[in-house]
């Protein structure tokens, strides 16, 4: 079964990498060879979208990702998530300011060794562990200006709310 993202078509079954960084999602991996290993197979099996995000390590799930299948396949559809920050112990934070947005699709196409990030989605950081009501306009305009600076195609959202997205 196939399923539209944006303009491409991807499997229904996907590869979320936030595993790989390890329980707690901020330690770097314990046996990369092994996760290099699990991210070729995912994709010879038939993934072809990954969902990751550069604060998931922070950084390490996109450097195995670039390590293990660079350069990418074309039929290979990369998904990121940007809103959110770790702190030096691995706790969540917000990170939404539209300069903050900025800097993490920045940091997120350099290491993925990408020109343009297919989907980037907003991940609402009101309340790190539940959705939460806010606005999230300054949010959208900065994705929308990088979106006309060609540096992401497709804008999601990610732990929202019903009302955030119709406003969206």
């Amino acid at each position: 079964m196939t399923y539209q993202l944006g303009d491409r078509v991807v499997n229904r079954l996907g590869y979320g990498d936030m595993q790989l960084a390890r329980p707690g999602v901020f330690v770097p991996v314990k046996d990369e060879a092994r996760a290099i290993r699990v991210l070729r197979d995912a994709v010879a099996a038939g993934v072809n979208h990954i969902d990751t995000s550069d604060f998931y390590g922070p950084h390490e799930t996109n450097r195995l990702i670039r390590k293990a299948l660079h350069p990418y396949p074309q039929e290979l559809c990369i998904v990121t998530k940007v809103g959110a920050r770790r702190d030096d112990k691995g706790g969540w934070l917000p990170a939404m300011e539209p300069e903050a947005l900025t800097q993490a699709v920045e940091d997120n196409l350099r290491h993925l060794g990408l020109d343009v990030i297919e989907v980037v989605k907003l991940r609402s950081m009101f309340n790190a562990a539940k959705q939460k009501e806010g606005s999230l306009e300054p949010q959208l305009a900065a994705l929308l200006e990088l979106q006309s600076r060609g540096l992401i195609r497709h804008i999601g959202l990610s732990n929202v709310t019903q009302q955030q997205i119709a406003e969206a």
